[in-house]
């Protein structure tokens, strides 16, 4: 099943290799013709072929193969009605700020979200077709009747076409999810720097001249004034390392961002008494009392130009 996503047969050779099978099943030998052997994907894809087709050996094999390239044409349908909840908290996103909690919670939930529609999407398509129910209208009636009809045949066979499916549905999901990622904390700085008005091509990422240990995820000039940040979701104890550095730096403005979940008022006071600014996420800043009293502690929200040019 891995090998067919790995695959990727686009839907004409599909519709070509099921008709040559549904033709003869001896076939299998001359699926080859469906194959651009001038590519190097083309050559991929049949040295994948391959592999399933040495795995046939008899009349259930077979009806595997058959049943796995008709769904596979299905898992596509699903794979994007799995992502609707995905593609709408993209919208969502687009509303927020990055640097918020609730910016981060999407970002970090949406693969899950995914699996588990996608599971549940299984088991909706599966329960109709146990029940020889009608399932999309973009499934071809007839079509959805022999994927019914191979299914139950496998099951008299003690086969589980369900979890058939989701191996193949699941490899799909987490591809999408590699080839969709990154959401992460130092790209939404990023855009957030960018936004307020930072030039994208002024900002690097280097080591301190003064304590190569500490590494600055982005160092730029503003106004005369040099300004290093670290960015981490949750500090732990790596702010003693930014302490440190802050005793023995030549650079101007020093300022940790993070989203604020392990702050707490001890390690908050130790960050500013060394002169590092701190940036939280605007959802921890309003809920803590001590982060508004503490100077130099600042929400994601009032993260702006005119702050940096003011510290």
């Amino acid at each position: 099943m891995k090998c067919l996503v790995k695959i990727n047969f686009s839907d004409t050779q599909i519709i070509n290799i099921l008709y040559d099978i549904s033709e003869s099943k001896n076939s299998l030998h001359k699926l080859q013709q469906h194959i651009n052997f001038n590519t190097k994907n083309g050559i991929n894809q049949w040295n994948y072929l391959e592999q399933i087709i040495y795995e046939i050996r008899n009349n259930i094999d077979f009806n595997v193969f058959v049943f796995a390239l008709k769904i596979y044409s299905i898992k596509n349908l699903l794979l994007e009605l799995a992502k609707i909840k995905q593609i709408s908290n993209t919208e969502l996103l687009s509303r927020l700020d990055p640097l918020s909690l609730e910016y981060d919670k999407i970002t970090l939930y949406n693969p899950y979200s995914t699996r588990v529609n996608g599971a549940l999407l299984a088991l909706a398509f599966f329960n109709h077709i146990d029940n020889n129910q009608f399932f999309h209208n973009n499934i071809n009636k007839e079509y959805f009747l022999s994927i019914c009809r191979l299914s139950q045949e496998l099951k008299t066979h003690g086969l589980e076409p369900n979890q058939i499916f989701m191996l193949i549905l699941n490899e799909s999901i987490n591809q999408s999810i590699i080839s969709s990622s990154g959401n992460n904390y130092e790209d939404r700085i990023l855009k957030k720097l960018q936004s307020i008005g930072i030039d994208r091509e002024t900002i690097t990422k280097k080591h301190d001249e003064n304590d190569s240990s500490t590494e600055f995820d982005f160092f730029f000039d503003l106004n005369g004034k040099t300004y290093g940040i670290g960015a981490k979701r949750t500090l732990r104890e790596r702010y003693k390392q930014f302490i440190k550095t802050s005793q023995m730096s030549n650079i101007d403005v020093m300022i940790e961002i993070t989203l604020g979940l392990d702050l707490g008022e001890e390690k908050a006071k130790a960050i500013r008494n060394y002169g590092v600014y701190l940036i939280v996420s605007d959802e921890i800043y309003r809920q803590n009392r001590y982060l508004q009293n503490i100077d130099g502690i600042f929400s994601s929200s009032h993260f702006t130009l005119e702050l940096l040019q003011n510290l």
